[in-house]
């Protein structure tokens, strides 16, 4: 979406010849193959491993929480899912940094003040959902985990 946003913003007369159904397909192709891969990552290396129990102290089955009821040592594979992961999730947020930086030097030279003003409302929205996406999930795998013991 950064990239139909820069070319819609930087190179308005041409955005029918540069977004046309190809690339639509081809970057939509793109991120899905690139969430597969990783899901399919992390999906391998956890069912490679054995596991002591089947209790899973938390709602959701998430990877973190699979991996401290293995039996087996798991830093190596998971070092490599991390570093693939976090590989993946900074290219992608540099690839959408750059269009964004273009996109507002671009806004910022318009002379008209509506123009302006409707570029930056058919960007925001999808900066706000990257903010949050992505604040999720720093909040969520780079915080220190807290144990909570609640006595019964």
């Amino acid at each position: 979406m950064a990239y139909d946003r820069y070319v819609a913003i930087c190179h308005p007369l041409h955005y029918t010849s540069v977004m046309k159904w190809g690339r639509c397909i081809q970057l939509t192709g793109g991120a899905w193959m690139a969430g597969f891969l990783n899901a399919a990552l992390h999906t391998g290396t956890i069912f490679s491993m054995p596991f002591c129990s089947n209790v899973i102290n938390q709602f959701f089955c998430e990877i973190p929480h699979l991996m401290k009821i293995s039996c087996s040592d798991s830093y190596s594979s998971d070092v490599w899912a991390l570093l693939f992961s976090s590989a993946l999730g900074f290219g992608c947020f540099v690839f959408i940094v750059m269009s964004y930086v273009q996109i507002f030097t671009a806004v910022l030279r318009m002379p008209s003040m509506a123009n302006r003003q409707k570029a930056f409302s058919t960007c925001i929205p999808h900066l706000i959902v990257v903010s949050l996406l992505v604040g999720t999930i720093l909040f969520t795998y780079l915080m220190p985990t807290f144990q909570l013991f609640i006595q019964s």
